[in-house]
């Protein structure tokens, strides 16, 4: 009975550590201890939020204890005064940001909690009894073709294509070896060696996502041509690393999305399947997304 208390009230707060997590991307505080090199104390931390003015101490310290208690921070005693030394743990490394690195999570943990996206999620239920889904209800993004200019600075012998509604690619930035051409990938895609979608399918329902590769099958040779998928795969079992994300990621889809949901590998192959790609092969990276290569033959 006790246990299961803790349970519910496990998730009631657990709210509380994404916006902890968000304060300290916000503060830079990982950015801070890792500009000295080693564990700094609060005051030190304190100094560079705002060189200008004080802040205010004692709330940074509680937020610091509850992040060390997460695991985000490590906290060691000095061992001449016995003030608590703040340091970097292996999670933390994830946020820094002034390093200018590729890998950081830091601009995801902006993105997710920004109360843009975070409003859907009070019209869950509504969106279960009524149909439809939260952003829609609440709202009424923009890509601007970056993974394709990664590919194409990593192999400049790659000349890509970066595909979308002509309003986005409209305001997309110039990137060398890479095309912005608008349309609507429902209807065509331009012909290519190979089509790469990160985080679209997941976006959609079974049969928009079909569709959608079927012009992505109209755009490639049908002999050497692949798609290239980044998006999730689910693990009905939950025991992997990554697991309580992926979930976590699906019921985001529903709040965000009409139809958008996480798939298992079954529901990948099937999809794939019906899209006309009967041969696929996921390769698992250390993330929380995977790559699914699919082939015409």
């Amino acid at each position: 009975m006790v246990q299961g208390q803790a349970d519910v009230l496990q998730l009631i707060y657990n709210f509380i550590k994404s916006m902890a997590l968000k304060c300290a991307v916000e503060l830079k505080i990982a950015d801070i201890i890792n500009s000295h090199g080693h564990p700094i104390f609060l005051s030190q931390i304190a100094a560079q939020i705002n060189p200008l003015s004080s802040i205010d101490i004692a709330r940074l310290s509680r937020v610091m204890r509850f992040l060390v208690h997460k695991k985000l921070f490590t906290s060691t005693a000095d061992k001449e005064s016995g003030e608590t030394l703040y340091g970097l743990s292996h999670s933390s490394k994830w946020l820094l940001q002034d390093d200018q690195t590729e890998l950081s999570l830091a601009p995801l943990v902006l993105s997710v909690t920004h109360p843009c996206p975070l409003a859907s999620w009070h019209f869950l239920s509504k969106s279960i009894r009524e149909g439809g889904y939260g952003w829609d209800k609440v709202h009424g993004s923009r890509r601007q073709g970056i993974a394709v200019a990664e590919i194409v600075k990593s192999f400049p012998n790659i000349r890509g294509i970066n595909f979308d509604l002509p309003h986005i690619v409209a305001n997309a930035p110039e990137f060398p070896g890479v095309t912005h051409i608008g349309g609507d990938m429902f209807e065509v895609i331009p012909q290519a060696d190979a089509v790469f979608m990160k985080w679209v399918l997941h976006n959609w329902g079974n049969e928009d996502c079909i569709c959608i590769l079927k012009t992505c099958l109209k755009a490639i040779p049908t002999r050497t041509g692949k798609v290239i998928i980044v998006d999730l795969v689910v693990q009905p079992e939950g025991v992997g690393l990554f697991d309580t994300v992926a979930l976590r990621y699906d019921l985001s889809m529903m709040a965000l999305t009409a139809s958008g949901k996480e798939r298992s590998e079954i529901e990948w192959k099937n999809l794939l399947k019906e899209g006309g790609f009967h041969r696929y092969k996921i390769i698992k990276i250390p993330v929380y997304f995977s790559i699914i290569e699919a082939y015409p033959i």
